[in-house]
């Protein structure tokens, strides 16, 4: 039986791909800081899921994380789905610190201490890190700079793990999975987003990213080429271009 642990899962798309996962057989640690949400899917699948409150920004994030670990015998995957992020033009210094605090602290500590886990235990059978990253890391927005950098940090340092793995001879894959606009609570509902996806469109092919152990992937074909063409602009140019969502 596979064992994952999805770490955001109390909404948008951890909320639908534990759901998912658990209906199809597999053993789901699910985490949030809200533990309501995450207690309908244990219901619904009790011999399957065990759920925990975990805030990956709180100083006891990494050894909730391991105890959720422990309560699913074990991982083979862990799915990063926690994050926020906004719109940003004023550059507001609470919602700077928020969102690194969460994007990068957060994520790191959660990571890291995957990592760990993997070095510990992962021989035979491969371990995989997956994270939700955003195509906001192809390149710098600057109405969402926070969040922005924040994705590009994520990116970066699944990149630097993949290294060091290979150094320290650690048997894990990395999965870094970049969707564009997904209608979730993140989302202002006041503003419009161009190719945005449901949480159910989004997830089916955040699941399809983590059964095949995709390197990257982006989501979904339509972000696939405005990403590859961001890509392609210098930043000589790129610093022109208005990126706006009203």
């Amino acid at each position: 039986m596979k064992k994952i642990v999805i770490v955001g899962a109390s909404s948008g798309i951890g909320f639908q791909v534990a759901a998912d996962f658990a209906r199809a057989g597999w053993r789901v640690g699910m985490a949030a800081r809200r533990l309501e949400p995450m207690q309908a899917i244990k219901d619904q699948y009790p011999d399957h899921v065990e759920i925990a409150s975990i805030d990956v920004t709180a100083p006891d994030a990494p050894q909730r994380f391991a105890d959720l670990i422990e309560a699913i015998d074990g991982m083979d995957t862990l799915l990063f789905c926690s994050g926020t992020g906004f719109t940003d033009p004023e550059l507001d210094d609470a919602r700077i610190v928020n969102t690194l605090e969460v994007n990068v602290v957060g994520f790191a500590r959660i990571v890291a201490e995957a990592y760990k886990y993997f070095r510990a235990t992962a021989s035979v059978e491969q371990g995989q890190i997956a994270v939700i990253t955003s195509v906001a890391a192809t390149k710098g927005l600057g109405i969402a700079a926070s969040y922005s950098a924040s994705k590009r940090f994520q990116v970066q340092f699944i990149n630097s793990l993949e290294q060091l793995a290979y150094t320290q001879q650690v048997n894990v894959a990395f999965t870094d999975i970049r969707p564009g606009f997904v209608r979730t609570p993140i989302l202002r509902d006041d503003r419009s987003y161009p190719m945005i996806m449901s949480v159910a469109e989004a997830a089916k092919l955040v699941e399809r990213a983590v059964v095949a152990r995709k390197r990257v992937a982006v989501i979904d074909s339509r972000w696939r080429i405005v990403a590859g063409l961001w890509s392609l602009i210098p930043q000589r140019l790129w610093r022109h271009v208005n990126v706006n969502f009203n």
